[in-house]
């Protein structure tokens, strides 16, 4: 009966999750879905990813979490649109979610949208939000072994991100180890390593953001023509 019920709300996600992905499309939006466990750094790694956009820009956050909305607080101060979506105990974001999010906010692109997902490696990684890729973030103080232990959302992610490289030189992480494991999971896989802290590798993340948004906006064009 479980597994009837899981397979009929995946169903109805995958449903409005389309809607989405043509909404995206249709207003040359390209939205990225970032998942990692709790503590990782996806509110620190959006505060620098902001603060490197020009004022002007059409960007915008969807941040999910079980009760708090310390992080659209954090994030707001960026003058960008942010809007908390607070699950209440739920471990995930759904289509749902973010489909009633987004029209609240009153979004609209061409631009980029940023979902900060809820910290969990597991649920995340079963739901489509309509995004152009999820993006996995693995810092240093965790295991080099987590692609093996969650290979589900390392397999379907675009991009891992190994945060807080700072720490490197006082933790026992091997990058290569961790970098061996997520290829070991999804061989094509993009890795960058970066910290927020210091500000090494952020530019090869823009650079990354902005090669994707280029694909979304020629999808956007030859759909128009």
């Amino acid at each position: 009966m479980r597994e009837v019920v899981e397979k009929k709300v995946l169903s109805e996600n995958d449903r409005l999750a389309a809607a989405l992905r043509q909404r995206y499309r249709d207003e040359g939006i390209l939205c990225v879905n970032l998942v990692s466990s709790p503590g990782s750094g996806k509110t620190a790694l959006l505060e620098k990813t902001l603060a490197a956009f020009p004022k002007d820009s059409a960007v915008s956050v969807l941040t999910g979490d079980l009760q708090t909305d310390n992080d659209a607080r954090r994030l707001a101060r960026y003058g960008f649109p942010v809007r908390q979506i607070v699950t209440g105990g739920t471990c995930h974001l759904d289509a749902r979610m973010v489909d009633r999010h987004l029209n609240e906010m009153g979004f609209h692109g061409p631009g980029i949208l940023f979902i900060e997902n809820v910290g969990n490696l597991v649920c995340p990684s079963s739901y489509d939000l309509g995004e152009a890729a999820k993006i996995v973030l693995l810092s240093v103080t965790e295991g080099e072994d987590k692609p093996l232990k969650y290979p589900g959302i390392f397999h379907r992610s675009a991009l891992m991100i190994l945060t807080k490289t700072d720490l490197l030189p006082h933790v026992e992480f091997s990058a290569e180890l961790a970098l061996e494991n997520a290829r070991k999971i999804h061989p094509e896989i993009d890795t960058i390593a970066l910290s927020s802290r210091t500000g090494e590798g952020v530019d090869l993340w823009m650079t990354w953001l902005g090669v994707l948004q280029q694909k979304v906006q020629h999808q956007t064009a030859a759909a128009i023509t």
